[in-house]
C-alpha cells in the first residue's frame, strides 16, 4: 500500500495530529505511534487522505502498528494505574508545600513515563519533588503546567447551557475568543455571564460570530438616521435573530421590522445630520 496520511486524536477529545502510514488502516482503528512524549495509543478520525494532496515541509511520524488486544489492555490498566499514581503524588506534593494543584495522571503505553498535570498561580521550583518521584515512580516524569481552560477540558461538567462542556466533548483545540465577540453580538457585557467553567470567555462565542457580522450588513448601523414613516429617527439598537431595528424619535423608542425602514445614502446621511 501507497503511503497515506493519517489523522490521529489521543484521549478522546484531545488535539488531532497528522502521522503517515503505509497500513490498511480505517476511520475509527486505534493505532500505536511514537510521539515527543513515547509511545501512545490513538485513533484515527478520518479515513486516510494521499499525501500528494499536501505541501508537507517537515517529515512525519510514522504510525507504528494497528493496536491489538495487549495494547488496548495495556491502555486500560495503564489509566487505572494513573488514577492511583495521581494520588500517591498530591500526598508527596502537600509534604512539599508547594503552590501547585495536580489535575491528572497519564502514562505513555509502554509506561516509560508519567506525565502529571497541574495549575498553578506562580512559578513553581520543583527540583526535589521531581528527584522523589523518580524514585517512587522508577520512570521518567514530567510535570506540565496547563491553563484553566486546559482544567476545564480535563475536568468536565455542565455549561450554563446545561449540556458538557464542549471543551470536554467535542472540541479538539481552543478557538481564540475575544471581548469583541460579545460585543459584535450585542450580548451584556456581564463577565460573570460570559465566561464559562474556566472562568475564561465560552467557547460558543466564537460558533455564531460569523453569521453576526454577515447578517449585520443588512443593518443600519447604531447611532445613524434612517428614514421611518417619512420621518428621520435614529438607530439605536438591532435585534439581528428578529430582523428587528430599535428606534428612536423626539423621545419616543420602538422596535419595527428592518424592511419597513429606509437606510439613507451616505451624502443624504450627512445631510440629515447636519439639519438636524
Amino acid at each position: 500500500m501507497e503511503e497515506k496520511l493519517a489523522l490521529i486524536r489521543f484521549n478522546n477529545v484531545g488535539k488531532s495530529y497528522y502521522f503517515s502510514t503505509d497500513l490498511d488502516v480505517h476511520k475509527g482503528d486505534k493505532v500505536v505511534v511514537e510521539t515527543v512524549r513515547g509511545l501512545e495509543l490513538g485513533e484515527l478520525i478520518t479515513d486516510l487522505k494521499n499525501i500528494d494532496e499536501f505541501k508537507l515541509d517537515t517529515e512525519l511520524k510514522r504510525v507504528k502498528r494497528r493496536a491489538n488486544r495487549a495494547d488496548l489492555d495495556l491502555y486500560e490498566f495503564n489509566k487505572t494505574k494513573a488514577a492511583k499514581s495521581l494520588e500517591i503524588c498530591k500526598k508527596i506534593v502537600s509534604q512539599y508545600d508547594l503552590d501547585m494543584r495536580l489535575v491528572n495522571c497519564e502514562y505513555t503505553l509502554d509506561a516509560s513515563k508519567v506525565i502529571f498535570m497541574y495549575t498553578s498561580e506562580s512559578r513553581v521550583d520543583f527540583r526535589e519533588l521531581l528527584k522523589e518521584l523518580a524514585s517512587v515512580f522508577k520512570c521518567r516524569i514530567e510535570l506540565r503546567q496547563i491553563g484553566p481552560r486546559d482544567k476545564s477540558k480535563i475536568v468536565g461538567g455542565l455549561g450554563s447551557c446545561g449540556l458538557p462542556l464542549c471543551c470536554s466533548s467535542f472540541l479538539g483545540e481552543f478557538d481564540g475568543v475575544s471581548i469583541n465577540m460579545a460585543k459584535n453580538q450585542m450580548l451584556a457585557i456581564n463577565i460573570d455571564k460570559i465566561s464559562g467553567a474556566c472562568g475564561r470567555l465560552l467557547c460558543c462565542l466564537k460558533y455564531e460570530d460569523d453569521i453576526y457580522t454577515a447578517e449585520k450588513q443588512r443593518f443600519p448601523k447604531i447611532g445613524t438616521r434612517v428614514k421611518y414613516e417619512d420621518k428621520i429617527v435614529k438607530v439605536t439598537g438591532l435585534n439581528v435573530i428578529s430582523d428587528l431595528v430599535k428606534i428612536e424619535h423626539d423621545g419616543n423608542v420602538s422596535f419595527v421590522s428592518l424592511n419597513e425602514i429606509k437606510i439613507l445614502p451616505p451624502k443624504d446621511h450627512k445631510h440629515e445630520q447636519r439639519g438636524h
